[in-house]
Order: structure tokens, then C-alpha cells, then sequence
């Protein structure tokens, strides 16, 4: 008889978390579906760029940018601006309630609240290409770099951030070469085949994703070192850098190439992420 008595409760108990789960999980799926689109866009416009067919920014703005103007550009940006804000709000409850997959320890939770505030800004940086307002996003980060600078102990603080990006980029290398992006998706609602092209594709789209993010990190160290603001930037700035390089219109296609296969991976994240 306790037994019997027990089960509603256990199953009420379940249901309930069950429902407290639905918003987050749908905030999780459409958060994700617009961190892949933005990746695919930045990676179109850096192709776009290397062909010498776009004066656009390879960067989020340059990629938000793209939208304006075109057919449904305008419900387009809507739907990731929202998306973006979705992302954030999702991340932030991983930052107070713990991270699925990572536990509840305090170094995923503030990767979380990191990746909350990020997006929040491209939340932010969507709306204004919305209101119609200009800027350069990679012009703001050496403005801000600049400013920094100026202070004392700015620059030995900007090249500590660049470190701390470099280490960032090279986890996001590690990541994927090891496939640990993989423990955070259902794989056993996957079919062999679609397991394995989600796992090819999340290598190498996390690979670029990673260097291009180092690439960033040391261009910061690289302005902290030489007193130069104008050598820092964001992912524009790392683009065009390979772009310059010998065989650059080739290297900056291998990694658009990369960050829209990352994109496509993105996609499959909001499919198959457990939330």
C-alpha cells in the first residue's frame, strides 16, 4: 500500500519538473537555431569579402547588415533578435539553476553568465541595425581597447584579456578535436549516419571557430605589446588579417568555410541539445 500511495506523488513530481523544463528548453532550441543562422551569414559575408563581392564587415554587424534591404530582411532580423535574447535569458538560468551536462559546479555556470552577456549584446547590436543606426563594431573594440590603454595598467589589462581569449579559443580547438561537444546532444535519437555527420560537421566548424577566436586573442595581445589600439578587433579584424596573409583569399575562404559548417552544427544543436 505505501508503495501504491508514493507513485502519484513521484509522477507529479516529474510532471512538474517536466513543465518547469518547457521554457527553458524552448528558449535553448530557438537561442541556438540563431547563434547557427548568424554564423552562417558571417561566414557567407567572409566569403563574400575574399571574393571581393562585399564591403560588409565579416562580423555579427556585417552579417546583420546583410539582411537590410532584402526581401523579409526585416522579419529576419526580428526573429534574431529575439532569438538572441532567448539565447541570453537561457543561458543565464543555466548560470542559477546549473548547466545539463557540466553539473552544478561554479566554472560552467560562469561560461554561462559570460555567454549570457555576449548575447545579450548581439541582442542589442540587432535592434539598433533594426532602428536603422550605423557603426562599426569592430571600430567600437578599438575604441574601447584605446580607452583601456590610457589608464594606468590599461595595457598590461588588455593584453591579460587577449590571454584570456587565445586560452579561450584553444579550449574551443581542444573541444573539438576531442568531440566534446557531443555529450550535450541526444545522440540516441540520432541515426548512425546522421551521428556521424553531426559529429564531422561540430569538428570542424568548433575547430575554426576556435582559431578564428585565438586569432583574435593574440591581435589584442599583439596591440597591447606594440601600443596600438588600431590592431585590435573582433572577428573582422581576424578575418581581414588572414586575408593579408600569403594565400589569403584562400585561408579566409577555409575559415568562412568553417564558422558556416559551425552554423550548420548550431542548427543541429537546437534540434538535439539536452536542456
Amino acid at each position: 500500500m505505501p508503495s501504491i500511495s508514493s507513485s502519484p506523488t513521484r509522477m507529479s513530481t516529474s510532471a512538474r519538473r517536466a513543465s518547469d523544463s518547457r521554457p527553458a528548453q524552448a528558449m535553448a532550441r530557438v537561442g541556438l537555431a540563431a547563434r547557427g543562422i548568424i554564423y552562417i551569414l558571417i561566414g557567407w559575408v567572409a566569403i563574400l569579402v575574399a571574393l571581393g563581392r562585399s564591403t560588409n564587415q565579416a562580423d555579427q554587424q556585417g552579417a546583420l547588415q546583410l539582411l537590410v534591404g532584402k526581401p523579409y530582411g526585416l522579419i529576419s532580423l526580428w526573429l534574431l533578435g529575439i532569438g538572441f535574447v532567448a539565447y541570453s535569458l537561457w543561458r543565464l538560468s543555466e548560470a542559477a539553476f546549473g548547466v545539463t551536462g557540466d553539473g552544478d559546479g561554479a566554472g560552467p555556470r560562469l561560461k554561462s553568465l559570460g555567454r549570457a552577456l555576449i548575447y545579450a549584446s548581439f541582442a542589442y547590436l540587432t535592434f539598433k541595425v533594426i532602428s536603422g543606426k550605423q557603426g562599426s563594431q569592430s571600430g567600437q573594440q578599438q575604441d574601447l581597447t584605446a580607452s583601456a590603454m590610457h589608464h594606468s595598467g590599461g595595457r598590461l589589462l588588455v593584453g591579460i584579456v587577449g590571454v584570456i581569449i587565445v586560452i579561450a579559443g584553444l579550449i574551443l580547438v581542444m573541444e573539438g578535436i576531442r568531440h566534446k561537444f557531443m555529450k550535450y546532444l541526444r545522440t540516441a535519437q540520432m541515426n548512425p549516419r546522421t551521428r556521424r555527420w553531426v559529429e564531422r560537421i561540430g569538428t570542424v566548424g568548433t575547430v575554426a571557430r576556435g582559431l578564428v577566436f585565438a586569432l583574435v586573442g593574440v591581435l589584442v595581445i599583439d596591440a597591447a605589446v606594440t601600443y596600438q589600439p588600431s590592431k585590435a578587433g573582433g572577428v573582422d579584424k581576424a578575418l581581414l588579417t588572414l586575408r593579408n596573409q600569403p594565400f589569403g583569399e584562400f585561408l579566409l575562404i577555409l575559415a568562412a568555410i568553417g564558422l558556416i559548417l559551425f552554423g550548420v552544427y548550431g542548427l543541429a544543436e537546437a534540434r538535439w541539445r539536452r536542456v
